[in-house]
């Protein structure tokens, strides 16, 4: 089976993240024929342009993907956990961009240049992890391969377009309004975002973390297949409109050099290093926006620590952080002849 010949259907086509997608498809030259626009009904009979043609937006129900080998869904969680297992049934490889299956032990998490290995094992679903933790995730893969990680702290400052494509409206509606004196309504969040920065993702838990510094947490040691490693993230919402970027601080179990860190970081597969600070050069949302690749720069020794590193990531929210990495997923099952579960061949 040839990446080239699969029908893929993307639930959530009129979204950001869906939208990235579509750009990366036509990228390749994927034939219009094989790609299902869908979304709710609200936008079923829209257009989207797709190279030198058109596609027709459907509705996305159960019977939607008869004929379908593979579907991207990103929309809400309700909507993955309605629309998935029914495309399952119809014997479709379902890689869902949503948090409903993400801890599910029986779903595998996957960044391919991480844990490309764990899609032998699934069932139908396949998850694609939140966006902030995939560039942390695969920057973790590249230096635990000279030493054990023992903890890691953590803070990002997230692109509104992670909440998604109104965010970015209300973003560029409230500069423009503060910039002629009007006062402004936040609606996608619970303060003003021009301007500002919101030290709040998610909802707040009892312990006082968010739900999104909990996904960081859980979902981080599920794709390392580390139980044990501590994360402390805080988790910051920025007026830019995309790619988010993570300070990160790392202890290890013995001794790591700037120069060695770098290499392991170079080596790793779909890491970029930047890193010239006496220059002015180092990973920025500007740099990194519209770009395939996660970003790392600032490395360099940890004064509070003796067993650690401090660094800094930029990484395109909704290319890696989601619909690219949803098609590397398409294409290492592929590889590895893992497109339908061993047990429906």
């Amino acid at each position: 089976m040839s990446e080239n010949t699969l029908t893929i259907a993307i639930v959530g086509a009129t979204g950001a993240v869906g939208e990235v997608a579509l750009n990366l498809l036509a990228d390749r030259s994927y034939p219009a024929k094989s790609i299902i626009a869908m979304a709710s009904s609200r936008s079923a009979g829209r257009k989207l342009p797709y190279m030198d043609t058109e596609l027709t937006v459907i509705t996305a129900t159960p019977d939607s993907f008869s004929g379908v080998d593979v579907a991207f869904i990103s929309a809400s969680a309700e909507v993955s956990r309605a629309l998935a297992p029914e495309a399952v049934k119809r014997g479709v490889l379902v890689i869902d961009d949503g948090s409903a299956f993400r801890m599910d032990p029986a779903v595998p998490l996957v960044v391919p240049e991480v844990n490309g290995a764990d899609l032998e094992w699934h069932s139908g679903i396949v998850s694609i992890p939140n966006c902030t933790t995939t560039p942390l995730a695969m920057s973790l893969a590249a230096l635990r391969k000279a030493a054990s990680i023992t903890r890691v702290t953590v803070a990002t400052y997230q692109a509104v377009s992670g909440t998604g494509s109104a965010a970015v409206r209300e973003l560029d509606n409230q500069i423009a309004d503060l910039l002629a004196g009007k006062p402004v309504d936040p609606q996608e969040y619970p303060h003003q975002i021009a301007f500002n920065v919101l030290p709040q993702v998610d909802d707040f838990s009892e312990d006082g973390y968010t739900g999104e510094e909990h996904k960081m947490i859980n979902e981080t040691r599920k794709i390392l297949h580390d139980a044990d490693v501590a994360i402390s993230p805080t988790c910051v919402r920025v007026p830019v409109p995309t790619t988010h970027s993570e300070a990160v601080q790392v202890e290890f179990d013995q001794p790591m050099s700037p120069q060695e860190a770098k290499r392991l970081l170079s080596e790793f597969p779909g890491i970029t290093v930047v890193d010239d600070p006496k220059a002015s050069v180092y990973p920025m949302p500007v740099q990194a926006s519209g770009k395939d690749e996660v970003f790392v720069g600032r490395i360099r020794k940890d004064a509070s620590h003796p067993f650690g590193l401090a660094l800094w990531i930029a990484c395109d929210n909704l290319r890696k952080g989601a619909a690219l990495n949803a098609l590397q997923i398409m294409d290492e099952a592929v590889r590895r002849d893992c497109v339908k579960p061993v047990r429906l061949r």
